[in-house]
């Protein structure tokens, strides 16, 4: 309905959140209620659409595990689409994919994921489904060793990949000896080892309701999806914090991996950076669009477009809740990997030296800006959110403040944030290819 020159949208269904307009300014409609056994429910309501995205978090992820215990957070995640008590595996996925929606899930370092997209009016059934999935797994014997095949097979598939196998060979000597360092995945051995008893042991330890989370957002009502959480999740009792484990720290490494069959070698260089909360983490976010956010950054108009040493070039962080990398990547030849590294170098070097200049702010500023509010036009992104500033800053941002807070941001700033940690002494550099004997030293970080 039109009144005047706005747009009011009129929602028919008794169960959905009253008809509102989407807010100009970015303030959000966000709900929270804690059930009584302490689990979250967060929705932000978006009623202009048709779609609604459910959540249903974990807030442990593969840095929680111990060495023995490395890959069975995914080892779990897969396991819960095997079966439940009223569901076998492909009623599972057919339940969902019989109304058109989709059903995931993902494990990351610090969070578990499994969620589901359906139309609204589909709601009841989704929850039906997601909620049994996460909370009634049978972990059976046969389930379980065919699916230690399907994970082996996964290990191989990553590992004749160079873009994920430069990440890990990276991340494994910067956060040296720490579960941060270990492959999400697991290893052949780890992966092999798992029992049923283990697996029940750490689910029962990790799903619990004070490290388990549910958000959404679309049309729906927050009143009527705690409702249906409140009715599946109130049997799930207390049982504790799960332990983070101790703050990683990092090591400045050189990691050389030859590997004779690949074309290419893959460089990887990084320093540390600041937490995910950090209150500098904004100045961190414009230094990373400035030197290699796009195809208008530094990295990428020097290393790619003017010296043509490059394919893929770029930056990127990497913030966890209590630390965090600022790492660059480019894919080369062997006979130009010693020009990249220097590239590199001299765009640390430069950024440290000199201000920024205003006009390049600017720019970095607004891809910044752009680039946020994009990532939030959809309700699967908005979930995911939500679950994100509850589990990292247990409260929610407008877009507006993430808009302001991009603004704040200064070039003396940002060059003290580069001369913070652009230092040749933090940084670690790993190197895969068909490396026939070339090394990078600690000389030629002249940064």
């Amino acid at each position: 309905m039109v009144k005047g020159n706005k747009v009011y949208y009129i929602l028919p269904n008794p169960h959905l959140a009253p008809a509102t307009e989407p807010d100009a300014h970015g303030v959000r409609n966000i709900q929270t209620t804690t059930l009584p056994n302490g689990m979250k429910v967060i929705t932000e309501t978006m009623p202009y659409l048709r779609s609604i995205s459910v959540g249903v978090w974990v807030g442990s992820g593969s840095r929680s595990e111990t060495p023995e215990e490395n890959g069975i957070s995914h080892f779990i995640e897969h396991m819960l689409f095997k079966g439940t008590p009223t569901r076998n595996a492909e009623e599972i996925a057919r339940a969902v994919d019989s109304i058109g929606g989709n059903l995931d899930a993902f494990t990351s370092k610090e969070m578990v994921c499994y969620n589901t997209k359906v139309l609204d009016e589909h709601l009841p059934r989704a929850m039906d489904v997601l909620t049994d999935l996460v909370l009634n797994p049978m972990f059976r014997e046969e389930d379980i060793e065919k699916e230690k095949g399907v994970i082996l097979e996964e290990i191989k598939m990553d590992a004749d990949n160079p873009d994920y196998l430069i990440n890990e060979i990276f991340a494994s000597n910067f956060w040296k000896d720490h579960s941060l360092g270990r492959a999400i995945l697991g290893t052949k051995e780890t992966v092999k080892s798992f029992t049923r008893d283990v697996i029940r042991g750490y689910y029962s330890k990790v799903y619990t309701p004070e490290n388990m989370l549910i958000t959404a957002a679309g049309r729906l009502s927050h009143e009527r999806l705690v409702e249906l959480a409140a009715e599946r999740f109130e049997k799930l009792q207390p049982a504790g914090a799960v332990e983070k484990g101790p703050v990683p720290q990092s090591h400045a490494r050189l990691a050389h991996k030859s590997k004779k069959d690949l074309e290419q070698v893959h460089v990887m260089l990084g320093v540390p950076s600041f937490p995910l909360s950090h209150r500098d983490r904004f100045t961190c976010f414009v230094l990373n669009t400035i030197l290699g956010g796009g195809m208008s950054s530094r990295l990428f108009q020097n290393i790619r477009e003017r010296q043509g040493l490059a394919y893929a070039v770029f930056s990127e962080l990497s913030a966890y809740s209590d630390t965090g990398c600022f790492s660059v990547y480019a894919g080369t030849s062997l006979e130009s990997a010693g020009r990249v590294i220097e590239s590199v170098s001299k765009e640390f070097r430069e950024i440290k030296e000199k201000p920024v200049p205003e006009e390049e702010l600017r720019r970095a500023k607004d891809h910044l800006k752009g680039s946020l509010m994009l990532s939030l036009e959809s309700t699967s992104s908005r979930m995911s959110n939500l679950a994100r500033q509850q589990m990292f800053f247990g409260k929610f941002f407008s877009l507006d403040e993430l808009a302001e807070s991009v603004e704040r941001v200064n070039a003396a700033e940002v060059q003290r944030i580069a001369n913070t940690f652009f230092q040749p002494d933090l940084a670690t550099v790993a190197v895969l290819g068909n490396l026939d004997g070339y090394k990078v030293s600690r000389e030629d970080l002249a940064f």
